[in-house]
C-alpha cells in the first residue's frame, strides 16, 4: 500500500467536505470538552475526600453565656462537657477553642476575603470543642450524645457537610457527563454521515480501483483515517477549550481556591486527562468509521 496515495486521499476527502468536517470537529470538541469537565470534577471530588477525610472533626458549639464567661473552660458546664467528651469511646482528641481563638481562626480561614472578615465580630463566634475521632464515620455518636446538653448550642458534624458538598459536585458531574453523552451521539452521527457523503462523492474512482484489484481495506482506509484525523483535531480543540476554561475559573474564583475551601485545579489536571480524551476520540472515530463502512458503504 502506497502511504502517499492514502494520505493524499485523506486530504482530498477532508477538503471536499470541509463544512461537514468542521461541524464534526466542533461537535467532537464540545463533547470531549464536556467529558473532560466531568473528569475534572471527579478529580476535584477525589482530592476533597483525600484532603478532608483525615481532618474531619465534630464541633460542639457552646452557648453564648458559656462562651462569654468561661474563657479557660474551668467552670461548669464547660469542664463537665470536656471531661465527658474525652472519656467517650472512639474520641481521639478534644481541643477547646475559646471565643478569641475562634475569631483568630476565622480570620485565618477567610484572610483572602477581607470584606467578610470586617463584617464578623468576636461576639458572634461561639466557644467550641473540636473533637477528632478515631473513625470519622462514627460522628453520629457524638452528635446524638451531646445535642441538647446543658451549655451546648449545637453539634456540627463536618463529615455531614462534606457529604452534602460532595453530593452537589457529583450531581454536577452527572449533568455534565449526560450532556457529553448527548453531544457524543451527535458527533457519532456526523462522523457516519460525513463518511457516507465522502464515499459517495468518490464512488467512481473507488470503483475503478476495485476493478483493477484494490482490496476493500485499501479503498476504505482513507475514509477511516479521515474520521480519526477529524476526531483528533476535535480532541485537541476540546482540550484547548478546557485549559482555557480552567484558567478562567481559577482567575475568577481565586479567593475560593486560595482559602483552601476547594482543592486547587490547574493545567496539570488538564494535562493528566488529555491522553484519555485523545484516546476516546481516536477509538470512537475509528469504531464509528469502521461500522459505517461495513454496514452502509460498499466499496
Amino acid at each position: 500500500m502506497r502511504t502517499s496515495f492514502v494520505f493524499s486521499e485523506v486530504v482530498t476527502g477532508l477538503r471536499r467536505n470541509v463544512t461537514m468536517t468542521i461541524a464534526m470537529i466542533l461537535t467532537t470538541a464540545i463533547s470531549l470538552g464536556l467529558l473532560g469537565g466531568g473528569l475534572l470534577i471527579v478529580r476535584m471530588v477525589d482530592k476533597m475526600q483525600d484532603n478532608y477525610q483525615s481532618k474531619l472533626e465534630v464541633s460542639v458549639l457552646l452557648t453564648n453565656d458559656v462562651s462569654a464567661n468561661d474563657k479557660d473552660c474551668a467552670q461548669q458546664p464547660c469542664a463537665g462537657l470536656r471531661s465527658a467528651l474525652e472519656t467517650t469511646s472512639g474520641v481521639d482528641s478534644v481541643v477547646y477553642e475559646n471565643r478569641e481563638k475562634g475569631y483568630e481562626r476565622f480570620k485565618q480561614i477567610f484572610e483572602a476575603q477581607p470584606e467578610l472578615v470586617k463584617l464578623a465580630r468576636p461576639e458572634a463566634i461561639p466557644a467550641t470543642f473540636r473533637v477528632k475521632l478515631e473513625d470519622p464515620a462514627r460522628a453520629n455518636v457524638i452528635v446524638q450524645a451531646f445535642t441538647g446538653k446543658a451549655g451546648v448550642k449545637a453539634v456540627n458534624d463536618q463529615g455531614e457537610f462534606l457529604g452534602r458538598l460532595l453530593d452537589v459536585f457529583n450531581g454536577l458531574r452527572n449533568i455534565v457527563l449526560g450532556l457529553a453523552l448527548i453531544q457524543a451521539l451527535a458527533a457519532l452521527l456526523l462522523i457516519s454521515n460525513t463518511i457516507q457523503v465522502s464515499a459517495f462523492t468518490r464512488r467512481t474512482e473507488v470503483g475503478i480501483m476495485r476493478l483493477v484489484g484494490a482490496t476493500r481495506w485499501y479503498t476504505q482506509l482513507p475514509f477511516l483515517i479521515e474520521a480519526v484525523v477529524a476526531g483528533v483535531i476535535g480532541a485537541l480543540v476540546g482540550v484547548g477549550g478546557l485549559a482555557l476554561m480552567v484558567w478562567g475559573v481559577t482567575r475568577v474564583s481565586g479567593d475560593l481556591f486560595s482559602s483552601q475551601i476547594l482543592p486547587p485545579m490547574g493545567m496539570l489536571d488538564v494535562v493528566i486527562i488529555s491522553p484519555m480524551l485523545l484516546g476516546v476520540a481516536v477509538f470512537i472515530s475509528a469504531l464509528t468509521g469502521y461500522v459505517t463502512l461495513r454496514l452502509y458503504v460498499r466499496l
